[in-house]
């Protein structure tokens, strides 16, 4: 079972208990594009990583894409920067996911289950503190450690 890490503000919890999906949201994560050769670059840079250019416009990035690549943190990270939860520590995924523009995405995957995560379509659902991306059978209601 995925589970949300705690205080995600970007969860609704469900009455019914079924897939509550989010709502759109505002922020986006912002690249940049070479003038020169196209390339696209995530976090947004100030010189070209494929020819050397400093000619970069800036430039949102698209909110969905799907997952390149993942693997699942199954132990609680160093303390500090990770802070343990109260209710205890909860394996979770973290990926790549390839976006339309041609960029690689590093963030925290949201799923219902880690197996259907692969080459699955994620949807941005939180840019802070880390880019965040959630399948469309994530459950927003489950808590963590429940079972599917």
């Amino acid at each position: 079972m995925c589970a949300p890490l705690p205080h995600d503000p970007n969860r609704r919890p469900s009455s019914s208990g079924s897939v509550v999906l989010r709502e759109p949201r505002a922020d986006v994560l912002v690249g940049s594009r070479c003038a020169a050769c196209d390339n696209v670059a995530f976090p947004q840079a100030t010189g070209c990583q494929r020819c050397g250019a400093r000619s970069m416009t800036t430039l949102p990035l698209s909110t969905s894409g799907r997952v390149w690549g993942h693997t699942v943190q199954r132990f609680a990270p160093k303390s500090p920067p990770y802070v343990v939860p109260e209710s205890g520590f909860v394996p979770f995924a973290v990926g790549y996911v390839e976006l339309p523009e041609g960029v690689k995405i590093e963030a925290v995957l949201d799923c219902a289950t880690f197996e259907e995560l692969a080459g699955a379509e994620v949807t941005l659902v939180a840019t802070s503190p880390v880019p965040r991306f959630a399948t469309a059978t994530a459950d927003a209601g489950a808590a963590p450690g429940a079972t599917a």
